[in-house]
């Protein structure tokens, strides 16, 4: 695991109680210390307000109805797995070795929670104010022109339309790996573009892992256009 520091320099707030911390850090799976999981509850809360407030004051001029579908874009694992990985979240979780040998730092479900358990354990001890500053730090990063097209983008039909202006040809998506007993599987995709692989990513079917992967490859190209 890496220096914790490096976390709380990367969402600019460090912990009066480091256990606290480590505690929402820690997957049920890592035997012996207390888990993530109640801090996980806390924070889902806190971060379904926060972005519900967030939105409330971004489009103004949008109905109640419009409002929720963009919060229900946001507020969930996929969303809050981005929000994981732009702050590297992944490679300070605490997880069993088991879970390290079946990429558990790159599931959606593991990710997801221990960024709701982090902003829980913010709240817990420096309230909402500093929880929203980190929330919205990384909504702005990730989402700098939000609006209703980029929350609801079809990135497979997206990446489709790209990768045949540009290179003639469609994605190909190689089933990687299929993880997990038949009750909670999971699927890892990979996808090449001209034999490269762009993105590999692991959703909970292999729709939802196209998807993920679909959306990596799609940011990375439109980043490419912009060097």
């Amino acid at each position: 695991m890496c220096n914790l520091e490096e976390l709380e320099n990367s969402i600019d707030y460090h912990f009066k109680d480091k256990n606290l911390l480590l505690t929402a850090l820690t997957h049920k799976s890592y035997k012996n210390h207390q888990n993530n999981e109640r801090l996980e509850f806390l924070g889902d809360a806190v971060l379904d307000l926060l972005v519900g407030e967030f939105l409330y004051h971004k489009f103004p001029k949008n109905q109640e109805g419009d409002l929720s579908k963009m919060r229900a874009a946001l507020v969930n694992e996929q969303s809050f797995t981005s929000f994981a990985q732009a702050i590297n979240l992944q490679n300070f979780i605490r997880i069993s070795h088991n879970e390290e040998s079946n990429l558990g730092r790159e599931k959606s479900s593991i990710l997801s929670s221990a960024f709701e358990a982090l902003i829980g354990a913010v709240y817990l001890e420096s309230g909402i104010k500093i929880a929203k500053k980190i929330t919205y730090k990384i909504l702005e990063e990730l989402y700098p022109k939000i609006d209703t097209q980029s929350l609801f983008i079809d990135y497979k039909t997206a990446l489709q339309e790209i990768t045949q202006a540009r290179f003639n040809e469609i994605p190909h998506y190689e089933l990687l790996e299929e993880i997990g007993p038949d009750h909670c599987k999971k699927f890892k995709i990979s996808l090449l573009i001209q034999g490269q692989e762009y993105a590999r990513a692991i959703g909970t079917s292999k729709k939802n892992a196209q998807q993920n992967c679909a959306k990596i490859a799609y940011q990375k190209i439109i980043e490419q256009e912009k060097i």
